[in-house]
């Protein structure tokens, strides 16, 4: 009996470790003929921590192409790059795409996440053309706290208060800014009426009682006139980040008469879409960015 486990042990072994392995690949994004790809490129670097982000570049020979940075979610706590693969309706219609990860709350609290973010889109400004981007249509984009990156990113524009790693004389603005169901005000999501959660709280770490702060990170302090082209997505029955942000979000937008949409997904769920309101995000997110004059 002996001998026997001693033969099957080292087979059960390998193949757990075989299991563990696979369960960590991550899915592949499947680009088309003529994309290339520069995976784990580093955009910045704070305190021996490195700043990754995948690009996915189109053939030079079209001329200078339009951008997507894309942020993952997951509550400014977890999440990373790799995760995120759906960029296909993206290079479909020829778009350069830079796919990127940041200091999550384990490494530094608030501001670093919008700071990173910053040094992002810092850093595809100021690489245009060896990247071959159009630097007069670069999309930002993120869902959840991947989304509220992205606004505040967008919606700073050439308020250069989180630029410290990364100072810049460029002219620093986007073309367009998706936000799908994000945080638009972090106070609000830590002790407001609605919804709330400890994310927010974590996430301001020292700042946590200071409302002044919290308004500093929060992308609906900093809606003006000039504010970029904006979409909003937003399940009506999220359960995590409270609809009623992207309404009062959505108010700011227009009573500012910025070139803003709304688009509710009923019952949707936090991120958890069916397939068939998938399909209308994504034709809505596509549409939008059309009328933005952003692709043809």
């Amino acid at each position: 009996m002996k001998r026997l486990l001693s033969m099957i042990l080292p087979v059960l072994i390998t193949i757990a470790a075989t299991a563990q392995d696979t369960a960590k690949v991550p899915a592949k994004v499947i680009l088309p003929a003529g994309y290339s790809a520069q995976i784990d490129v580093v955009y910045t670097r704070v305190n021996g921590w490195e700043g990754r982000a995948d690009l996915y570049l189109p053939a030079k020979e079209k001329g200078p192409s339009p951008m997507v940075i894309n942020i993952h979610g997951g509550g400014w706590n977890h999440g990373k790059k790799e995760e995120q693969t759906g960029f296909g309706s993206f290079f479909k219609k020829g778009y350069a795409v830079a796919n990127m990860e940041y200091r999550l709350v384990q490494a530094a609290p608030a501001p670093a996440a919008i700071e990173d973010t910053r040094c992002m889109l810092i850093y595809i400004i100021e690489h245009a053309n060896e990247l071959n981007v159009d630097v007069n249509k670069i999309v930002i984009m993120g869902g959840s706290a991947g989304a509220h990156l992205a606004l505040m990113a967008g919606l700073l524009e050439n308020d250069h208060r989180f630029d410290t790693n990364c100072p810049t004389n460029k002219t620093i603005k986007v073309a367009a800014i998706i936000d799908q169901y994000g945080i638009a005000d972090v106070w609000d999501w830590g002790y407001g009426t609605h919804i709330t959660s400890k994310s927010a709280v974590n996430w301001l770490g020292a700042h946590a009682k200071d409302q002044a702060f919290a308004q500093s990170v929060s992308p609906i302090s900093y809606v003006k006139k000039t504010s970029p082209p904006t979409l909003i997505v937003h399940g009506d029955a999220d359960p995590v980040v409270p609809y009623q942000q992207s309404v009062d979000l959505y108010k700011k937008f227009q009573d500012m008469g910025v070139k803003s949409d709304f688009l509710t997904v009923p019952g949707g769920q936090h991120g958890k879409f069916d397939p068939d309101q998938k399909k209308v995000v994504s034709a809505k997110i596509m549409e939008f960015l059309k009328s933005a004059g952003i692709h043809q």
